[in-house]
């Protein structure tokens, strides 16, 4: 099973930009999109042989996730529970036979820190609504988690330190996280692999000399790694200033 993950950054930009040449190459059982910035009805994809589930932000042109899956769900949730989250359409729950898959967009602090408060919130409602979904089966978290965990997940860690996205809250959120019983599975299988990236600013060749940040993420409950076969950072993709995260899963 292959389940890809890409914060599209507009979907439809990114349908403009390739998302489908993408999308249909890659065949994957699972894709999940965050930041698609539309309301229902702005887009119709055709996605044969997919079951499309979309979360809508109630501002227009705003945040909002999205799922497509060529298995259908046993049951799908919108949002996490908490209404000041949930009506930015930020994430996606489906429930399928041996696992939950939990597809969200973290929200962004922002470059003054003025959302620092709201994502801090954030990360502990997320935490405590993984640790109880986990406790019924095992969970694939993915998304554009806006965090780069450790120093070596961005180019100027230095520079940066402090910075939105690489605050020690909110690295010390995503510590706490994976101390709850789950696994980064990028840095599980490269812990010592530097330059891979998933964001890069559109500021002039910023990506093409590879100053980036690593805050698109897979993590697993602990009990799933034995079965992760590989994970895989799509870094050539364009079409956002994201690129596509996958894994694949025996």
């Amino acid at each position: 099973m292959k389940i890809v993950s890409w914060n599209v950054n507009g979907i439809r930009a990114c349908v403009k930009k390739g998302f489908l040449d993408y999308f249909h190459q890659k065949d994957a059982d699972i894709f999940c999109i965050q930041e698609t910035k539309l309301q229902e009805g702005q887009i119709e994809l055709h996605l044969e042989g997919y079951y499309q589930y979309w979360n809508y932000a109630e501002r227009k042109g705003y945040s909002g996730t999205a799922v497509f899956t060529k298995e259908k769900p046993l049951s799908a949730k919108y949002g996490i529970g908490v209404e000041a989250y949930d009506v930015e359409g930020r994430a996606i729950t489906l429930e399928f036979e041996h696992f939950y898959l939990v597809n969200v967009y973290v929200p962004n602090s922002q470059r003054d820190l003025a959302r620092l408060p709201f994502r801090l919130q954030w990360e502990e409602h997320i935490r405590n609504y993984l640790i109880e979904l986990g406790k019924e089966k095992p969970i694939i978290f993915c998304g554009d988690l806006n965090v780069a965990h450790e120093e070596i997940d961005l180019k100027n860690s230095k520079s940066n330190k402090g910075n939105s996205g690489f605050t020690d809250e909110e690295r010390g959120k995503m510590t706490e996280l994976l101390n709850a019983g789950f696994v980064d599975t990028f840095r599980y299988f490269y812990p010592n692999q530097e330059g891979a990236y998933t964001w890069w600013s559109y500021m002039n060749k910023v990506r093409e000399r590879n100053i980036g940040w690593r805050i698109d993420y897979f993590i697993v409950s602990k009990e799933m790694m034995n079965r992760i076969t590989n994970v895989h950072i799509d870094s050539k993709v364009l079409g956002s200033d994201h690129c596509p995260v996958s894994i694949e899963i025996k």
